[in-house]
């Protein structure tokens, strides 16, 4: 039987089941459902939009957006989306997905966090943002009706999201802060770390070894 929430069918092939459930372990409740409500809030901002995507696509992007902050994926040598992204683009390929659906995925999970770039992409890639900044930022909210954000969040719930969401950044890129470079993520360590300390671009620039 076919799940809908919100009036989205989630995707029940053996792939999105098997998805689910690595997620289901890896990630424990609050990314497990911070993910599927990324899922939901991008597909129906995708729906308002008129926009054609493959569901499946979209729910492994959604999904594995985040595993690289779990402490079972996460690496301390690059940045926390490109872990989930490589995950992602692994699980496709060995499911049969071709290299460039695999790629599309990857992208949506590395640029989730690089807002200006995504939504002039693929809708999956586009709606993976779109609904990280819903759930995360509450960017977009009235594009989603009162009756569909009840309907998401009824069923996967945000106890506390804000501030668990944040202790969950924290501790997924405490270990790898200069991974953090040029990107929001150093705003989490620099309010959560003591004695993190932001590179600056303009220092690096003109402490450069160029003579000039």
């Amino acid at each position: 039987m076919t799940e809908t929430i919100a009036g989205i069918a989630v995707p029940g092939t053996a792939l999105a089941r098997e998805a689910t459930e690595l997620v289901r372990e890896a990630a424990g409740p609050l990314l497990f459902d911070h993910s599927r409500r990324v899922f939901l809030f991008g597909s129906l901002k995708g729906m308002r939009r008129g926009l054609s995507l493959d569901p499946e696509l979209l729910y492994v992007g959604a999904m594995f957006h985040d595993l690289g902050l779990t402490e079972r994926y996460r690496r301390t040598d690059q940045r926390f989306e490109v872990d989930g992204a490589d995950l992602a683009r692994d699980f496709l390929l060995e499911h049969g997905r071709s290299e460039a659906e695999a790629r599309a995925v990857w992208l949506s999970i590395a640029l989730h966090t690089t807002p200006g770039i995504p939504e002039h992409l693929e809708p999956e890639i586009a709606l993976v943002t779109a609904g990280v900044e819903t759930d995360v930022l509450g960017l977009g909210l009235d594009e989603i009706t009162a009756g569909q954000i009840a309907a998401v969040t009824g069923a996967h719930h945000r106890p506390d999201f804000k501030q668990r969401i944040l202790r969950a950044f924290t501790d997924g890129m405490k270990d790898r802060p200069d991974t953090t470079f040029g990107t929001m993520n150093d705003d989490v360590l620099a309010h959560f770390v003591p004695g993190f300390t932001r590179e600056d671009f303009v220092d690096i620039i003109l402490n450069s070894a160029w003579p000039e």
